[in-house]
């Protein structure tokens, strides 16, 4: 056996977690393209991260733990979930707009927080990018708890025919919560959206299968890559999947 080989079992724990992000994020974001409102994840998960940073500064882990910050980013997502069904309703047709002042508006927000502090750099990066390749088993279950919860709501709401206004944007709150301080704000974001751009032309319900199985071959592929050349793990991800975005839109023909 090679000792300089690389140790891919080491990526285990990181695409199951990739995996459950997956799970929760390729239905709803075939549901965002189709409604046009693309960058409601990247606002959604940045608004659940600026909960985080206020959590951290106001120092509530060192008495609760970590569930202090688990707390704050589902609360932030949360309100952030009520303030876009207000706008909504209000202007329904600078939706759009509104969400991507959102994302500036928390991102703005998360520098201004952290400019005083020493690391507020590298923790600004931690949670745009994650630290995927550091995720537990403990974590994964927690995930794996909420996205069944999140798909067992969506499924509910669908047959009800309310899967719309504040209960929509409130399944993003809980699915964002659960994974943006695993694998950061812009794996989210591209878990969200890649796998539906890819799959756009696909028809019928061969779709989503589709879709969960480019996700999850991005993420094989962008880990391995990572692994193998010393590479951040979180941006060869995104990398990965930009580019199964672009090759299901070349392969998958109107």
């Amino acid at each position: 056996m090679n000792p300089a080989a690389p140790d891919f079992g080491l990526l285990l724990a990181p695409l199951a977690a990739g995996l459950v992000v997956l799970a929760t994020h390729v239905p709803l974001g075939i549901t965002v393209l189709r409604r046009g409102i693309i960058f409601i994840d990247l606002a959604v998960a940045q608004v659940a991260a600026l909960g985080v940073i206020v959590a951290g500064l106001l120092h509530l882990d060192e008495a609760w733990g970590g569930l202090a910050s688990q707390l704050a980013a589902g609360l932030a997502a949360l309100g952030a979930a009520a303030l876009l069904t207000f706008c909504e309703r209000r202007w329904p047709d600078i939706q759009e707009a509104l969400i991507g002042l959102l994302f500036v508006f928390a991102a703005a927000a998360s520098i201004l927080l952290l400019a005083g502090n020493p690391r507020g750099g590298e923790h600004l990066r931690d949670l745009l990018a994650g630290q995927i390749l550091w995720v537990g088993w403990h974590q994964i279950a927690v995930m794996v708890a909420l996205s069944v919860a999140v798909l067992g709501a969506r499924a509910w709401l669908t047959r009800r025919g309310t899967g719309a206004g504040f209960a929509f944007y409130a399944l993003f709150a809980v699915a964002v919560t659960a994974s943006v301080q695993l694998v950061g704000v812009l794996l989210v974001f591209a878990s969200l959206i890649a796998p539906a751009v890819a799959t756009r032309s696909v028809r019928g319900n061969s779709r989503v299968p589709i879709a969960y199985l480019v996700g999850a071959s991005a993420y094989a592929v962008g880990l391995g890559i990572s692994l193998t050349a010393d590479l951040p793990a979180g941006a060869a991800v995104v990398w990965a999947l930009g580019v199964a975005a672009i090759g299901g839109l070349l392969l998958f023909k109107d």
